[in-house]
């Protein structure tokens, strides 16, 4: 583990002290896909389960999804099956790194069919094994449908991944003001850039655009920045995680920056009832939007 792993290990145990804690809902979205916000997911929650944490990856993208292939693993069932009664919430769980579990989703519209049925009740009691998780990464699918929007409403937090490409900056800033309506906070991760200073100079521009268009209400912070590297696109062709499999690179001491911003944020988790813990806390979160 090298200084910046290290400094996120101290922040975790740092933030560990006895109290009753909530699950954080982290939602990764994107204006379009093919911006590696699945690999950013994934290598989070990866390292945040290596600083300690208990994670939960949930793989919403559904109809991309495609986290199985980045951890390689194989998903049989997911979470539509359990609200069909054909699986249990326990059998869905793919287990990946001690600390961190995979969890296979399926899209909004066909979770949502379920909603008034008893099986849903069945599901959120049978969710409760998960109410330890500190941390849900949320992959939500890229764009602004309708029902993205539901696990972006439901989620503490909102990262917005883009790549400084003029069709991503735009289809990010759509996302950025569809989302603006939701909450007054967004994060943004820059990805396959050139430097520190185009990450900024791409993210100024979002910023200032948001401004003039959205207003002083809105609250743009750049979580961080991920180098374009060849390491990367060749750990995704391996089925790893770039984080893992170069552990020395730049690309996974930027995502260590990214991945100690976020336990940061953890310190401002209060008090709150158990409710508001794990799948079912967040099932729970999205009938509310519904």
């Amino acid at each position: 583990m090298n200084h910046q792993a290290s400094k996120l290990e101290a922040l975790v145990k740092s933030n560990s002290a006895p109290r009753l804690k909530k699950t954080r809902f982290i939602a990764v979205t994107s204006g379009k896909g093919g911006v590696g916000k699945s690999t950013i997911s994934a290598n989070l929650g990866y390292l945040l389960a290596r600083g300690g944490l208990k994670v939960a990856v949930f793989d919403a993208d559904i109809g991309l999804a495609n986290l199985d292939v980045m951890f390689n693993v194989k998903m049989k069932k997911n979470i539509l099956h359990v609200l069909k009664g054909e699986a249990q919430v326990s059998e869905i769980l793919i287990p990946i790194e001690p600390n961190l579990v995979l969890i296979p989703g399926e899209s909004g519209e066909e979770i949502f069919k379920y909603a008034s049925s008893g099986l849903f009740e069945r599901f959120l009691e049978e969710a409760h094994v998960l109410d330890e998780i500190e941390v849900m990464i949320i992959d939500t699918g890229a764009g602004i449908g309708e029902h993205t929007q539901l696990f972006l409403k439901a989620a503490d937090d909102v990262v917005v991944v883009t790549v400084p490409d003029p069709a991503a900056i735009t289809d990010a800033y759509a996302t950025i003001k569809v989302t603006s309506r939701l909450r007054g906070e967004i994060d943004v991760i820059m990805n396959q850039v050139h430097g520190a200073k185009e990450a900024i100079a791409v993210f100024e521009k979002i910023k200032a655009v948001a401004k003039a268009n959205i207003g002083e209400t809105l609250q743009l912070r750049l979580l961080g920045k991920i180098s374009l590297d060849p390491k990367v696109a060749l750990s995704v062709k391996k089925r790893t995680l770039f984080c893992r499999e170069f552990p020395a690179a730049l690309p996974t001491r930027e995502m260590q920056e990214i991945a100690a911003n976020v336990a940061k944020k953890l310190e401002h988790n209060v008090l709150v009832t158990a409710s508001d813990s794990g799948l079912s806390g967040l099932f729970k979160r999205l009938m509310e939007h519904f």
